[in-house]
């Protein structure tokens, strides 16, 4: 009789020089995460030794980092303000790139273009005229404003002279930010690759936009929505220049300042900067450990178009 029966393909096995380079590999990108994870358990004459082992001090300089260095009120702060500035980019990215894609009118490439050229000029490079603009006390009337702004001369020839008055709050950082080019593109992108039929068929069931938008677009973006959220909230979060120039209230500092403040001074407590280092990393990484999937889901049908 015939075997019928098919051989079992064998599965083949990495050679262990491949694993233990892996292993090496994580342990060299992992230690400075490690390091300091041990190092903040330690007081301050253990972090200035080379013993390696954890200490019985992580309870203490986290406390302290957290109520004498005020990190729980910086991280309360970023929090907000990422938390405003992701919701914002995404609404503002999703309405501009729908506007790009499904509707017709005059200019739209060029506009595009200039949206795409923003991502070539850094922050640092606007942030002068930003703190001007920002910074400045806004026009007591209407009528100085305006006899302002009509003077070609005064206007855009000579410095900013009316502004927002915006240092003293959250509106300093969150409004500077909301506006995504990144966004708009991965979000034009997404749109474009949806079936028109698709587009067609909402309207003859007599769809609107709004209609369009909250049945069809928001639940088939889903997944770019999770991916743009994670990299700005992880962006926002770690925006250090443009707060520590235009916050000029301790109180609305945001975490990566005060971490700043933190290892600033004669004499630096390491372990405590250690232990600030390791909570700041909590919401990052919670985020990530949410968003995960729809992000690694959002880049494959980025990088797929």
């Amino acid at each position: 009789m015939k075997n019928n029966k098919t051989p079992k393909l064998k599965r083949r096995r990495d050679p262990i020089w491949v694993h233990v380079l892996l292993i090496l590999t994580v342990v060299v990108v992992c230690f400075p995460i490690i390091f300091a994870l041990i190092k903040s358990t330690q007081n301050q004459a253990q972090v200035l030794s080379p013993m390696m082992r954890p200490g019985k001090s992580f309870l203490s300089n986290m406390r302290i980092a957290i109520f004498d260095y005020k990190l729980g009120l910086y991280m309360k702060n970023s929090l907000i303000i990422a938390a405003a500035v992701t919701a914002g980019k995404i609404v503002l990215s999703f309405m501009a790139a729908f506007a790009l894609v499904y509707y017709d009118f005059k200019g739209k490439k060029i506009i595009f273009t200039f949206i795409i050229i923003t991502l070539m000029l850094p922050t640092e490079a606007l942030i002068l005229g930003l703190f001007e603009l920002i910074s400045n006390q806004p026009a007591k009337t209407p009528l100085l404003f305006l006899k302002w702004l009509f003077n070609p001369k005064a206007f855009f020839l000579g410095p900013i002279k009316y502004g927002f008055g915006w240092s003293q709050n959250y509106l300093a950082i969150i409004v500077p930010f909301m506006a995504s080019a990144t966004g708009v593109f991965l979000f034009r992108q997404h749109f474009s690759a949806i079936p028109r039929a698709l587009v067609d068929s909402a309207r003859i069931d007599g769809a609107g936009p709004v209609g369009f938008i909250f049945n069809i677009l928001v639940p088939m973006s889903k997944n770019t929505i999770g991916a743009l959220s994670l990299i700005q909230f992880i962006y926002v979060w770690n925006q250090y220049l443009w707060p520590r120039v235009i916050v000029r209230y301790d109180e609305n500092q945001v975490v990566q300042v005060g971490l700043n403040h933190i290892s600033s001074g004669d004499a630096v407590r390491w372990g405590e900067v250690m232990a600030g280092t390791i909570l700041t990393m909590i919401p990052p990484l919670v985020i990530f450990g949410l968003l995960y999937n729809a992000f690694m889901k959002g880049y494959a049908l980025s990088s797929n178009k």
